[in-house]
């Protein structure tokens, strides 16, 4: 039977910053996946979403030794831009722009495709001498006693841990084995994902646009085959993602270029179409005996203002803080029951946002519509209500100078 300090169920992007973020930490790391990460942009299965680093979450690539490896290809996100198109035409009506520099002296984030960053994540973790990965192997039973936990493999191992991190996804069998219950919201949203190539270039700006059925969001990528190019998460109805998924390429580049207001001129896909459901999730408590549950396993929210990934990597903060105060306590009872005490009721709160955000992009009532434009037009006009809020989104409440 292996043993190892700490065992990771989930070999996604946070499962595998996990294992980077704790193996240089000096713990011994192992992490499972039943799936081996697609780490090619035009292979089947490619994740052709991409994350937007936020400040704090790029300090912790930095710490986990991981920054080097990705700052190469990452497109800085100077401007936050939010445009309303909720009028009777298709047309950007309002356009307010929060900008970096009012609150820091670098940019919100660093934005990356997430195949790419599976691939260097990948490439990190098996150079490292105390972090093994085993794709293709998922984690089939649990137990659980005072001082340790053993799991099950699905190849018919067995590992002993003192932590067992849920990496796992909404559907978490680590979080289940430990009998978590979740509480979910269903909008009756999909989200579309890709990437296109557009005449105008991008200006290192993120760009929401709100009409009905959510946000549609581009996102700076590096420039593809000599063009600008911007990741793209397209919010709708269910049933409308699904005809705008099965359009030709023609008649799907004339659908986005339509929704986008034409801000950066024509569209054209650079990439597959990637589909997935919007949903709001979180679990009822972040921790177990010997367990403990980060990222999508813990908390699943609408990708709204690059919240999800950040909201994570916060998660992952959190506990490796409290694993580095106190390594001899690694998964014991106290360690585990702070770390829900300062992760729970933040995200919680964090996730009412959210769900009040989509909702609001999701209507089509147009009075409704009104409503939210001059909602967004007076936060923006309030200098210190602006400036809170890119704050409370960037999560840091550090300011300037």
């Amino acid at each position: 039977m292996d043993k190892v300090e700490i065992l990771i169920s989930g070999g996604g992007i946070a499962g595998l910053t996990a294992a980077c973020a704790f193996g240089a930490a000096g713990f011994s790391v192992l992490c499972v996946d039943p799936a081996a990460p697609v780490t090619e942009r035009e292979a089947k299965g490619a994740d052709l979403r991409s994350t937007a680093f936020l400040q704090p979450a790029q300090r912790l690539l930095a710490q986990a030794g991981l920054w080097d490896r990705l700052a190469p290809h990452a497109m800085p996100l100077q401007t936050m831009r939010i445009i309303d198109a909720g009028g009777a035409a298709p047309e950007a009506r309002l356009t307010r722009d929060f900008d970096a520099d009012e609150i820091s002296d670098g940019p919100f984030g660093w934005n990356l495709p997430n195949w790419l960053l599976r691939r260097e994540l990948l490439a990190h973790v098996e150079a490292a001498g105390n972090i093994t990965f085993r794709p293709g192997v998922g984690t089939d039973g649990l137990l659980t006693r005072t001082a340790e936990a053993r799991v099950h493999l699905t190849d018919g191992s067995h590992v002993t841990a003192r932590l067992v991190i849920a990496a796992d996804g909404r559907a978490s069998p680590i979080r289940r084995a430990a009998g978590i219950d979740v509480q979910t919201t269903r909008y009756g949203q999909k989200a579309l994902a890709f990437a296109v190539t557009h005449p105008i270039p991008h200006g290192n700006v993120s760009t929401e646009i709100h009409r009905s059925g959510g946000p549609f969001t581009l996102v700076p990528l590096p420039d593809h085959e000599g063009l600008p190019s911007s990741a793209i998460v397209w919010m709708e109805r269910g049933a409308e993602v699904q005809r705008l998924a099965e359009l030709n390429e023609d008649a799907f580049n004339a659908e986005a270029s339509a929704r986008s207001c034409h801000v950066l001129g024509p569209l054209k896909l650079a990439s597959q179409r990637g589909v997935w459901p919007i949903i709001s999730q979180i679990a009822d408590r972040y921790s177990a005996q010997r367990v403990a549950l980060i990222a999508e396993a813990a908390h699943v929210m609408p990708p709204i203002g690059a919240q999800g990934l950040n909201t994570s990597l916060a998660d992952l903060r959190a506990l490796l803080a409290l694993a580095e105060k106190s390594p001899e306590a690694l998964g014991d009872a106290a360690m585990l029951n702070a770390y829900h005490r300062a992760r729970h009721t933040e995200v919680a709160l964090r996730m009412r946002g959210i769900d009040l955000l989509n909702r609001a992009s999701m209507m089509d009532a147009q009075p409704l519509r009104d409503a939210r434009a001059m909602g967004l037009n007076a936060l923006h006009a309030l200098a210190p209500v602006r400036r809170g809020l890119m704050r409370l989104g960037m999560g840091t409440a550090r300011k300037r100078g």
